[in-house]
């Protein structure tokens, strides 16, 4: 047998592994307690892009308390799901933090849906109103559903208002909601249905460069929570400016993305993630707060799953090893 090895998983093999969600948003929480204390090595994603609004990042990061250290080389092409392929794409590559050997490389797709919607929910717990029960999705493609499942972790959810530029995805997450959650789910025919009316909305579209600016001013309930999987690209600047705390999950992350054009229109950053979940920033501090947080998806995030996926591989002796 080779000295060194390196364990390979399939898409399949990830989601064979089925880390469940709250154990990915109790990582994922631990994960921005040590960004919040100053202790996570991550710098901004460098990317390269080969087709309008289409992006491959590299996204590399070190946290300590598990030693997790890696990165995720992802790529989001939009135009993707019309050829019947994923709009995002990619692998983990996991080291070991004493020698820096790989010890995994492993599909990303699985990875990103889950920790983007536990990301959202440990937000959420900060930001949203605990007796949240409507959630309005709008983007009803892989992050739609991992959000929701991450809120109905932690919030009594009831009541799903679903909104998608093509009907048929629309419908096809309301069933899917139905068979894997029992939670109803009403299909609606314009945007603001999804977003006037609900304690917690959720825009999971394409990340554009230039925001079509759906939302507008005065969609967005006092009281309601937002969370912005796809930047910017669903929200006007009015409606931005409604917020009474505008968050993220990186600071520097969310600067970089403004030097290459992104976020041109936000409000001012209140407080990362980090700042919330150690208490250095408080979130939510009235039922009539709109608060907003813009997730914009961080190698911490990779790097507090992978390594659960890769234990939970080893002994359950799924994958492929490979030398090196």
């Amino acid at each position: 047998m080779p000295k060194h090895r390196l364990l390979y998983l399939s898409r399949a093999d990830v989601e064979a592994v089925g880390v469940p969600m709250p154990e990915i948003i109790d990582a994922l929480a631990e994960a921005f307690r040590q960004h919040g204390e100053g202790k996570v090595e991550m710098p901004p994603k460098p990317g390269v892009h080969s087709r309008p609004d289409a992006f491959i990042h590299a996204m590399p990061c070190y946290i300590p308390g598990p030693e997790a250290i890696g990165v995720k080389w992802v790529a989001g092409y939009p135009d993707n799901p019309q050829r019947g392929l994923p709009y995002i794409s990619g692998l983990v590559v996991l080291n070991d933090a004493d020698t820096g050997l790989p010890l995994a490389v492993m599909d990303c797709t699985w990875i990103t849906a889950k920790r983007t919607g536990a990301a959202t929910a440990v937000a959420a717990r900060y930001l949203a109103r605990p007796d949240s029960q409507t959630v309005g999705i709008l983007g009803c493609g892989v992050q739609g559903r991992s959000n929701l499942e991450a809120l109905a972790v932690l919030f009594p959810i009831q009541r799903v208002m679903a909104y998608d530029r093509t009907l048929e995805n629309a419908l096809r997450f309301a069933d899917d909601v139905d068979d894997k959650w029992g939670i109803e789910v009403t299909v609606v025919e314009e945007p603001r249905q999804a977003v006037s009316g609900c304690d917690i909305v959720v825009t999971a579209g394409p990340i554009l460069r230039q925001p079509h600016a759906t939302i507008q001013a005065g969609w967005l309930e006092p009281g309601a929570f937002a969370s912005l999987v796809d930047f910017d690209s669903y929200w006007g600047r009015a409606a931005l400016a409604e917020a009474d705390k505008f968050c993220t999950d990186d600071i520097p992350q969310l600067e970089h993305y403004q030097h290459v054009g992104y976020f041109q229109d936000i409000p001012p950053v209140y407080a990362s993630l980090g700042e919330l979940v150690t208490g250095q920033k408080p979130g939510r501090q009235s039922p009539a707060e709109r608060t907003m947080t813009a997730n914009l998806g961080l190698a911490l995030d990779d790097m507090a799953t992978a390594p659960i996926v890769y234990r939970r591989a080893v002994e359950r002796k799924i994958g492929r090893w490979l030398p090196l």
